[in-house]
Protein backbone atom coordinates (compact mmCIF):
# COMPACT_ATOMS: atom_id res chain seq x y z
CA UNK A 1 0.00 0.00 0.00
CA UNK A 2 1.40 3.33 -1.06
CA UNK A 3 0.00 6.65 0.51
CA UNK A 4 0.43 9.42 -1.81
CA UNK A 5 0.98 12.69 -0.16
CA UNK A 6 0.65 15.95 -3.24
CA UNK A 7 2.54 19.25 -2.49
CA UNK A 8 -0.86 21.77 -1.99
CA UNK A 9 -2.84 19.71 -4.45
CA UNK A 10 -5.69 22.11 -4.70
CA UNK A 11 -3.08 24.75 -5.22
CA UNK A 12 -2.21 23.29 -8.39
CA UNK A 13 -5.57 22.48 -10.56
CA UNK A 14 -5.02 24.45 -14.14
CA UNK A 15 -8.44 25.70 -14.98
CA UNK A 16 -7.86 24.69 -18.74
CA UNK A 17 -7.14 21.05 -17.54
CA UNK A 18 -9.93 20.88 -15.34
CA UNK A 19 -12.13 22.03 -18.35
CA UNK A 20 -11.18 19.91 -20.73
CA UNK A 21 -11.93 17.08 -18.57
CA UNK A 22 -15.27 18.54 -17.56
CA UNK A 23 -15.95 18.67 -21.35
CA UNK A 24 -14.98 14.99 -22.08
CA UNK A 25 -17.15 14.48 -19.09
CA UNK A 26 -19.94 15.51 -20.57
CA UNK A 27 -20.61 19.10 -19.31
CA UNK A 28 -21.74 21.63 -21.10
CA UNK A 29 -19.93 24.92 -22.54
CA UNK A 30 -21.73 27.06 -20.43
CA UNK A 31 -20.84 25.33 -17.31
CA UNK A 32 -16.86 24.73 -17.93
CA UNK A 33 -16.95 28.48 -18.60
CA UNK A 34 -18.56 29.69 -15.34
CA UNK A 35 -15.58 27.12 -13.57
CA UNK A 36 -13.49 28.42 -15.34
CA UNK A 37 -13.95 31.91 -15.40
CA UNK A 38 -14.72 31.35 -11.14
CA UNK A 39 -11.14 29.57 -11.12
CA UNK A 40 -9.19 32.40 -13.01
CA UNK A 41 -8.18 35.97 -12.07
CA UNK A 42 -8.60 35.58 -8.75
CA UNK A 43 -7.74 38.80 -6.31
CA UNK A 44 -5.93 37.51 -3.28
CA UNK A 45 -4.48 39.13 -0.32
CA UNK A 46 -3.19 37.97 3.59
CA UNK A 47 -4.26 40.33 6.32
CA UNK A 48 -2.19 40.07 9.64
CA UNK A 49 -3.32 42.34 12.12
CA UNK A 50 -4.23 45.52 11.09
CA UNK A 51 -1.80 45.16 8.20
CA UNK A 52 -2.75 44.08 4.69
CA UNK A 53 -0.46 42.62 1.96
CA UNK A 54 -0.97 44.61 -1.92
CA UNK A 55 -2.86 42.10 -3.94
CA UNK A 56 -1.99 39.49 -6.72
CA UNK A 57 -3.87 37.93 -8.90
CA UNK A 58 -4.08 34.18 -9.10
CA UNK A 59 -5.69 31.99 -11.90
CA UNK A 60 -4.43 28.16 -10.72
CA UNK A 61 -5.75 26.06 -8.24
CA UNK A 62 -8.63 25.89 -6.09
CA UNK A 63 -9.42 27.78 -3.03
CA UNK A 64 -9.32 26.46 -0.11
CA UNK A 65 -12.40 25.77 2.06
CA UNK A 66 -14.69 26.37 -1.12
CA UNK A 67 -17.48 23.90 -0.87
CA UNK A 68 -16.98 23.57 -4.70
CA UNK A 69 -13.41 22.40 -4.72
CA UNK A 70 -13.82 18.89 -3.52
CA UNK A 71 -15.58 18.06 -5.68
CA UNK A 72 -13.16 19.56 -8.75
CA UNK A 73 -10.82 18.50 -7.16
CA UNK A 74 -12.19 15.38 -7.73
CA UNK A 75 -13.10 15.72 -11.60
CA UNK A 76 -9.69 16.75 -12.28
CA UNK A 77 -8.01 13.55 -10.97
CA UNK A 78 -11.43 11.07 -12.28
CA UNK A 79 -8.79 9.84 -15.03
CA UNK A 80 -6.38 8.80 -12.29
CA UNK A 81 -7.21 5.15 -12.74
CA UNK A 82 -5.09 1.97 -12.31
CA UNK A 83 -3.25 0.40 -15.33
CA UNK A 84 -3.09 -3.11 -14.32
CA UNK A 85 -5.75 -5.81 -12.70
CA UNK A 86 -3.74 -6.17 -9.58
CA UNK A 87 -4.19 -3.25 -8.55
CA UNK A 88 -6.61 -0.51 -7.34
CA UNK A 89 -6.02 3.64 -6.92
CA UNK A 90 -8.76 4.90 -4.00
CA UNK A 91 -9.08 8.14 -3.86
CA UNK A 92 -10.67 10.45 -1.54
CA UNK A 93 -10.37 14.49 -1.75
CA UNK A 94 -6.70 14.88 -2.21
CA UNK A 95 -5.71 11.51 -0.64
CA UNK A 96 -4.54 8.89 -2.83
CA UNK A 97 -3.33 5.12 -2.15
CA UNK A 98 -2.28 2.29 -4.59
CA UNK A 99 -2.86 -0.83 -3.58
CA UNK A 100 -1.03 -3.12 -5.10
CA UNK A 101 -1.15 -7.19 -5.11
CA UNK A 102 2.37 -9.01 -5.81
CA UNK A 103 2.34 -12.50 -6.03
CA UNK A 104 4.97 -14.81 -6.96
CA UNK A 105 7.39 -12.02 -5.70
CA UNK A 106 6.66 -10.26 -9.48
CA UNK A 107 6.87 -6.48 -8.42
CA UNK A 108 6.81 -5.33 -12.00
CA UNK A 109 2.85 -4.52 -12.56
CA UNK A 110 2.80 -2.41 -8.72
CA UNK A 111 5.84 -0.62 -9.61
CA UNK A 112 4.96 0.36 -12.89
CA UNK A 113 1.60 1.15 -11.66
CA UNK A 114 3.69 3.92 -9.26
CA UNK A 115 5.38 4.96 -12.36
CA UNK A 116 2.10 5.26 -14.78
CA UNK A 117 1.43 7.74 -11.63
CA UNK A 118 4.12 9.80 -11.70
CA UNK A 119 4.12 10.40 -15.26
CA UNK A 120 -0.01 11.02 -14.60
CA UNK A 121 1.14 13.66 -11.91
CA UNK A 122 3.94 15.55 -14.58
CA UNK A 123 1.00 15.74 -16.75
CA UNK A 124 -1.94 17.12 -14.96
CA UNK A 125 0.45 19.69 -13.14
CA UNK A 126 0.89 18.01 -9.77
CA UNK A 127 3.93 17.26 -7.58
CA UNK A 128 4.20 14.08 -5.68
CA UNK A 129 5.92 14.84 -2.27
CA UNK A 130 7.82 11.79 -1.82
CA UNK A 131 9.11 13.07 1.64
CA UNK A 132 5.69 12.62 3.24
CA UNK A 133 4.55 9.31 0.76
CA UNK A 134 4.86 6.58 2.57
CA UNK A 135 4.54 2.39 2.16
CA UNK A 136 2.96 -0.29 3.98
CA UNK A 137 4.06 -3.71 2.86
CA UNK A 138 1.00 -6.49 4.08
CA UNK A 139 2.66 -9.79 4.42
CA UNK A 140 1.37 -12.58 6.64
CA UNK A 141 3.61 -15.48 5.62
CA UNK A 142 6.08 -16.70 8.17
CA UNK A 143 8.84 -16.17 5.58
CA UNK A 144 8.43 -13.23 3.83
CA UNK A 145 11.01 -12.12 0.94
CA UNK A 146 12.54 -8.78 1.21
CA UNK A 147 11.09 -6.41 -1.44
CA UNK A 148 13.38 -4.20 -2.75
CA UNK A 149 12.90 0.00 -1.89
CA UNK A 150 11.00 1.91 -4.03
CA UNK A 151 12.14 5.16 -6.01
CA UNK A 152 9.64 7.65 -7.21
CA UNK A 153 11.51 9.95 -9.07
CA UNK A 154 14.77 9.00 -7.63
CA UNK A 155 13.92 9.33 -4.15
CA UNK A 156 13.51 6.48 -2.08
CA UNK A 157 10.14 5.79 -0.21
CA UNK A 158 9.90 5.62 3.76
CA UNK A 159 8.89 2.01 4.79
CA UNK A 160 6.70 2.13 7.61
CA UNK A 161 4.90 -0.11 9.87
CA UNK A 162 1.97 2.00 10.12
CA UNK A 163 -0.02 4.56 8.88
CA UNK A 164 -2.60 7.31 10.06
CA UNK A 165 -4.90 6.88 6.70
CA UNK A 166 -8.18 9.03 7.02
CA UNK A 167 -8.11 9.33 10.64
CA UNK A 168 -7.51 5.34 11.10
CA UNK A 169 -4.07 3.83 12.02
CA UNK A 170 -3.29 1.10 9.49
CA UNK A 171 -0.97 -1.36 10.80
CA UNK A 172 1.33 -3.70 8.51
CA UNK A 173 0.08 -6.61 9.96
CA UNK A 174 -3.68 -5.33 10.03
CA UNK A 175 -3.57 -5.45 14.19
CA UNK A 176 -5.79 -2.43 15.66
CA UNK A 177 -3.67 -1.69 19.24
CA UNK A 178 -2.46 1.60 17.62
CA UNK A 179 -5.50 2.60 16.46
CA UNK A 180 -7.61 1.79 19.82
CA UNK A 181 -4.45 3.28 21.78
CA UNK A 182 -4.67 6.63 19.80
CA UNK A 183 -8.45 6.72 19.98
CA UNK A 184 -8.58 6.03 23.59
CA UNK A 185 -6.31 8.43 24.64
CA UNK A 186 -8.69 11.16 21.97
CA UNK A 187 -11.29 9.89 24.11
CA UNK A 188 -9.85 10.47 27.52
CA UNK A 189 -9.01 14.13 26.46
CA UNK A 190 -12.71 14.95 26.27
CA UNK A 191 -13.89 13.33 29.52
CA UNK A 192 -12.26 16.19 31.28
CA UNK A 193 -14.39 18.28 29.53
CA UNK A 194 -17.28 16.47 30.72
CA UNK A 195 -16.10 16.31 33.89
CA UNK A 196 -15.77 20.50 34.11
CA UNK A 197 -19.51 20.81 32.59
CA UNK A 198 -20.72 18.37 35.75
CA UNK A 199 -19.05 20.19 38.05
CA UNK A 200 -20.64 22.92 36.40
CA UNK A 201 -24.02 21.23 37.36
CA UNK A 202 -25.11 20.77 33.85
CA UNK A 203 -28.01 18.28 33.78
CA UNK A 204 -28.10 14.84 32.72
CA UNK A 205 -29.33 15.06 29.54
CA UNK A 206 -27.14 17.90 28.15
CA UNK A 207 -24.09 16.04 29.71
CA UNK A 208 -25.12 12.65 27.91
CA UNK A 209 -25.75 15.14 24.50
CA UNK A 210 -22.58 16.38 24.96
CA UNK A 211 -21.03 12.58 25.56
CA UNK A 212 -22.24 11.59 22.70
CA UNK A 213 -21.26 14.74 19.84
CA UNK A 214 -17.73 15.00 21.48
CA UNK A 215 -16.37 11.17 23.07
CA UNK A 216 -18.93 8.65 21.05
CA UNK A 217 -18.25 9.73 18.03
CA UNK A 218 -14.60 9.59 18.55
CA UNK A 219 -15.38 5.92 19.30
CA UNK A 220 -17.99 4.68 16.55
CA UNK A 221 -15.10 6.60 13.79
CA UNK A 222 -14.61 4.07 11.38
CA UNK A 223 -16.04 1.62 14.17
CA UNK A 224 -16.89 -0.94 10.98
CA UNK A 225 -13.08 -1.57 10.07
CA UNK A 226 -11.63 -2.15 13.41
CA UNK A 227 -14.19 -3.64 15.60
CA UNK A 228 -14.86 -7.06 14.80
CA UNK A 229 -10.87 -7.36 14.29
CA UNK A 230 -9.79 -5.60 17.48
CA UNK A 231 -8.40 -7.84 21.07
CA UNK A 232 -10.51 -7.96 23.88
CA UNK A 233 -8.20 -6.21 25.07
CA UNK A 234 -8.62 -3.67 23.06
CA UNK A 235 -12.11 -3.39 23.57
CA UNK A 236 -12.37 -3.28 27.20
CA UNK A 237 -9.88 -0.35 27.04
CA UNK A 238 -12.52 1.32 24.89
CA UNK A 239 -15.28 0.02 27.29
CA UNK A 240 -13.61 1.54 30.10
CA UNK A 241 -13.89 4.79 28.57
CA UNK A 242 -17.20 4.58 27.87
CA UNK A 243 -17.74 3.48 32.07
CA UNK A 244 -16.21 6.41 32.93
CA UNK A 245 -18.31 8.84 31.20
CA UNK A 246 -21.47 6.62 32.74
CA UNK A 247 -20.01 7.37 35.84
CA UNK A 248 -19.51 11.43 35.42
CA UNK A 249 -23.17 11.83 33.23
CA UNK A 250 -24.88 9.67 35.86
CA UNK A 251 -26.91 7.61 33.63
CA UNK A 252 -26.68 4.24 31.21
CA UNK A 253 -24.58 4.87 27.97
CA UNK A 254 -24.75 2.34 25.00
CA UNK A 255 -21.88 -0.12 24.95
CA UNK A 256 -19.31 -0.70 21.98
CA UNK A 257 -20.99 -3.70 21.06
CA UNK A 258 -24.35 -1.30 21.26
CA UNK A 259 -22.88 1.24 19.26
CA UNK A 260 -20.95 -0.85 16.64
CA UNK A 261 -24.30 -3.26 15.47
CA UNK A 262 -26.41 -0.29 13.90
CA UNK A 263 -22.83 1.13 12.17
CA UNK A 264 -22.48 -2.16 10.60
CA UNK A 265 -25.80 -2.43 9.46
CA UNK A 266 -26.58 0.64 8.67
CA UNK A 267 -23.01 0.70 6.06
CA UNK A 268 -24.22 -2.74 4.91
CA UNK A 269 -28.06 -1.64 3.82
CA UNK A 270 -26.04 1.58 2.55
CA UNK A 271 -24.10 -0.74 0.25
CA UNK A 272 -26.85 -3.15 -0.68
CA UNK A 273 -29.18 -0.12 -1.95
CA UNK A 274 -26.17 1.01 -4.18
CA UNK A 275 -25.68 -0.80 -7.01
CA UNK A 276 -22.78 1.28 -7.89
CA UNK A 277 -20.75 0.27 -4.61
CA UNK A 278 -17.68 -1.84 -5.61
CA UNK A 279 -18.89 -3.72 -2.80
CA UNK A 280 -22.41 -4.32 -3.84
CA UNK A 281 -22.10 -7.96 -5.10
CA UNK A 282 -20.75 -9.34 -2.12
CA UNK A 283 -23.97 -9.20 -0.80
CA UNK A 284 -25.98 -11.81 -2.32
CA UNK A 285 -29.42 -13.39 -1.00
CA UNK A 286 -29.68 -17.00 -0.55
CA UNK A 287 -32.70 -18.67 -3.09
CA UNK A 288 -34.83 -18.15 0.49
CA UNK A 289 -34.84 -14.60 -0.16
CA UNK A 290 -34.50 -13.67 3.61
CA UNK A 291 -30.75 -14.25 4.47
CA UNK A 292 -27.75 -13.63 2.62
CA UNK A 293 -24.81 -15.85 1.92
CA UNK A 294 -21.97 -16.27 3.79
CA UNK A 295 -18.34 -15.52 2.65
CA UNK A 296 -16.09 -18.83 3.73
CA UNK A 297 -13.29 -17.37 5.93
CA UNK A 298 -10.05 -19.55 6.24
CA UNK A 299 -8.48 -16.85 8.34
CA UNK A 300 -10.00 -14.78 11.33
CA UNK A 301 -8.35 -11.46 9.63
CA UNK A 302 -10.92 -12.53 6.82
CA UNK A 303 -13.69 -13.72 9.27
CA UNK A 304 -13.78 -10.24 11.26
CA UNK A 305 -13.28 -7.86 8.71
CA UNK A 306 -16.31 -5.81 7.34
CA UNK A 307 -18.39 -7.73 4.72
CA UNK A 308 -18.24 -11.02 7.01
CA UNK A 309 -18.87 -9.43 9.58
CA UNK A 310 -21.41 -7.24 8.18
CA UNK A 311 -23.37 -10.15 7.00
CA UNK A 312 -23.47 -11.75 10.15
CA UNK A 313 -25.31 -8.28 11.69
CA UNK A 314 -27.57 -8.53 8.26
CA UNK A 315 -28.68 -12.65 9.16
CA UNK A 316 -28.90 -12.31 12.94
CA UNK A 317 -31.90 -9.87 12.89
Amino acid sequence: MLFIDYSSAFNTIKPDILTDKLSHLGLSSSICCWIKDFLTNRPQTVRLGPHLSSSITLSTGSPQGCVLSPLLYSLYTYDCAPTHQSNAIIKFADDTTVVGLISGGDESAYRDEVNNLSSWCSVNNLTLNTTKTKEIILDFRKHGTDLAPLLINGVCVDRVQSFKFLGVHVTDKLSWSTNTTAVVKKAQTRLHFLRVLRKNNLGSNLLRTFYRTTVESILAYGITVWYAGSTAADKKAMQKVINTAQRIVGCSLPSLEDIASPCYLSRAKNIIGDPYHPGHNLFQLLPSGRRYRSHKARTNRLKDSFFPTSIRHLNSR
